[in-house]
């Protein structure tokens, strides 16, 4: 008799989840496609095509295509991730956000709240830098923008108006995904704009091979260092230095002496792809402010802010270190887990319980911290660079590269989460618990 394979039951509740994360990514992409009125749309997107190769092409990939058509999303996600890095900045630094984290869900609404204003505010500073840049800017001798009024009300104030509204609702979008959908919303936001660029970057790769102004055999390397690079980051991504731990065992003779073993994982890169989405996101800021004068001085800081500038590279190397040590620190308290093993009779063989063994998780976790910088850094820079050199036509970053990776990673991990946990309930449901007594 043959046997019968067992079909794969996703929760109903895990099936709301997904499709409700997808229609939100679908309002998201959606909306990428509505324009900011008063604008030539063929003017805009061949200007900005014209700047791809440098911050431009960063945040319009970023922004998923929305920041060369100047959509009402143009802004995308990043004033939100910049006022999440100012707040939690403030958590270590002032005393006053810092009791706002501990007082549990009350002070994390407040933190929200504050983080939302926060969002308005840059949104408005970046509307404003955008639209009056735009204003008096042109493309082949043609004005971008073609209604510099709308009735009373000037270009720049309706411009201001809409791109702060849109980065509010991609906002509102990215926090419904964490609460009613899976995955991290604003990472999946990123990843849904860069996952949008894949078909047309690979069409401009086939296009280029065909025309013959591209090798067969140097395409054929991208495409396989591509391979590569994401088989790193799947392999240090899911990679774990694993501290045995050990838990007494209380007993007589022979049995006193076993115990059972287990292990305390730490992951290579502990701050996934939180600290160049961060970097990016700060970088961005002043770049895109640089773009808006003709001062020489300012266009020389511009081209070295460029992604394949040394100063950009420079800082954000720095950056990425930065982040990597304090989002780890914010996660992960090693005095915490040394506690807890100590009240739980658990210790690393070796070392003594209390402040050596949190001593010891700390010196293991820096390393592991270093380490996971350098990758983020090389991943992030040097595909960048060979970019560069080939002079391809089309932007692609390592950073791209491994916020898709990541971002995918990560959700995979929630969806399992979510099956085991969907199977343990399943399995407790018929497990009748009865109340135990202890008679006299």
């Amino acid at each position: 008799m043959a046997a019968t394979t067992p079909k794969l039951s996703i929760p109903t509740e895990l099936k709301h989840r997904i499709l409700f994360t997808l229609a939100m990514l679908a309002v998201y992409r959606i909306g990428v496609a509505v324009r900011v009125p008063g604008v030539d749309p063929e003017a805009v997107m061949g200007f900005f095509q014209q700047q791809s190769g440098g911050i431009f092409g960063l945040f319009n990939t970023f922004t998923g295509g929305a920041l060369e058509k100047f959509s009402v999303f143009a802004l995308g996600i990043m004033p939100y991730i910049s006022a999440s890095i100012i707040f939690q900045l403030l958590q270590a630094a002032i005393p006053y956000f810092e009791s706002l984290k501990k007082e549990g869900e009350s002070g994390r609404k407040k933190l929200n709240q504050y983080t939302r204003y926060s969002t308005v505010l840059l949104s408005i500073v970046q509307g404003y830098a955008m639209s009056s840049w735009l204003a008096s800017s042109s493309y082949d001798g043609q004005p971008l923008v073609v209604t510099p009024f709308f009735g009373p009300v000037p270009f720049l104030v309706v411009t201001i108006f809409t791109l702060t509204a849109g980065a509010c609702f991609i906002m509102w979008i990215g926090e419904q995904i964490t609460e009613r959908g899976v995955g991290n919303g604003a990472s999946l936001i990123i990843f849904a704009g860069i996952a949008a660029a894949i078909p047309s970057g690979a069409a401009s790769l086939l296009q280029l091979v065909q025309k013959g102004e591209m090798n067969f055999l140097l395409a054929l390397v991208i495409v396989a260092g591509m391979i590569l690079s994401i088989a790193a980051i799947v392999l240090i991504e899911t990679g774990q230095r694993r501290i045995q731990v050990q838990y007494s065992q209380r007993g007589q003779g022979k049995q006193a002496m076993q115990a059972p073993a287990s292990h305390l994982p730490l992951k290579i890169n502990f701050a996934n792809v939180i600290p160049p989405i961060f970097a990016s996101s700060l970088l961005m800021f002043p770049a895109t402010l640089a773009q808006f004068t003709s001062a020489p001085w300012v266009e020389k800081l511009q081209q070295s802010f460029m992604p394949t500038g040394s100063l950009y590279n420079v800082i954000f190397i720095a950056l990425v270190v930065f982040f990597c040590f304090f989002y780890t620190e914010i996660v992960f308290n090693p005095t915490e887990v040394a506690d807890n093993l100590k009240k739980y009779g658990g210790f690393v063989p070796g070392v003594r319980a209390g402040k050596s063994t949190a001593d010891y998780i700390k010196r293991v976790l820096d390393r592991l911290t270093v380490t996971g910088a350098v990758y983020l850094s090389l991943i992030c820079i040097v595909p960048t660079l060979l970019v560069q050199k080939m002079n391809l036509p089309f932007f692609f970053s390592g950073t791209s590269l491994l916020i898709l990776v990541g971002v995918a990673l990560d959700t995979t991990q929630q969806i399992q989460s979510h099956l085991i946990t969907a199977k343990y309930d399943g399995v407790m449901k018929g497990v009748k618990s009865r109340s135990r007594r202890v008679q006299y």
